[in-house]
């Protein structure tokens, strides 16, 4: 079975912390087998790792609307914050790109509420109904309820800002994917859930806190 993870982020997102040498990594050793690399509002690591490595990173951006954050996948141009998810949306599909819904419903992470994803419904392709950092705020049952009621492929992906935040949450599809079978793959396919580690929660704070030291020196 292949292994997808469809929600990280690199050295460039501001609270992220994952290396193209620990990207690498963890395709050769077989941790995961295709890996989205998903930073706020930037794309220039992920179009950079995509040349190196070829189809085992998805190109993708976390961008943050109006309205909550919203993932686009399989981008080639970056997508400005601060439009609305309306906005948001038409642009990635202006690209081919997918839309990918990441922790919906939350608060504490700019998901977006209930109502506003009903409104975009008719061009989500995949949700988020696992997300491996949903420890303080899970909204899983929720997720896989709206999920299930609009008929909407569901997905486990990490949102791993650290190494050792990849490789318990993914999920197991048949086959390697491209932009044109992900879709049908992830329908078929299997959510591999695992307990966040302590190390893999406080991965934001303390890549924003090491960040910020740098700066100062």
């Amino acid at each position: 079975m292949i292994k997808v993870d469809l929600h990280t982020h690199s050295i460039v997102s501001p609270d992220g912390g994952i290396t193209a040498d620990q990207y690498h990594r963890a395709i050769r050793n077989r941790l995961l087998d295709a890996i989205a690399i998903t930073d706020h509002n930037r794309i220039d690591f992920a179009l950079a790792l995509r040349e190196k490595m070829g189809e085992a990173i998805i190109v993708g951006e976390e961008i943050m609307t109006t309205a909550g954050e919203i993932v686009g996948l399989f981008l080639k141009e970056l997508i400005k914050p601060g439009l609305t998810p309306q906005e948001t949306i038409k642009q990635i599909k202006e690209q081919d790109g997918l839309v990918y819904i990441p922790h919906p419903f939350e608060t504490v992470r700019k998901g977006m509420h209930p109502a506003v994803l009903d409104e975009v419904v008719d061009h989500v392709d995949i949700i988020e109904i696992c997300n491996g950092r949903a420890f303080f705020q899970n909204k899983s049952e929720q997720a896989v309820v709206w999920t299930r009621v609009n008929a909407k492929i569901g997905a486990a992906s990490s949102d791993a800002h650290g190494f050792y935040g990849l490789g318990s949450t993914y999920t197991s599809i048949s086959e390697k994917p491209t932009r044109d079978t992900l879709v049908k793959l992830m329908d078929n396919g299997v959510p591999m859930t695992g307990r966040p580690s302590i190390r893999a929660l406080l991965y934001p704070k303390a890549n924003r806190l090491r960040k910020k030291i740098r700066r100062q020196k």
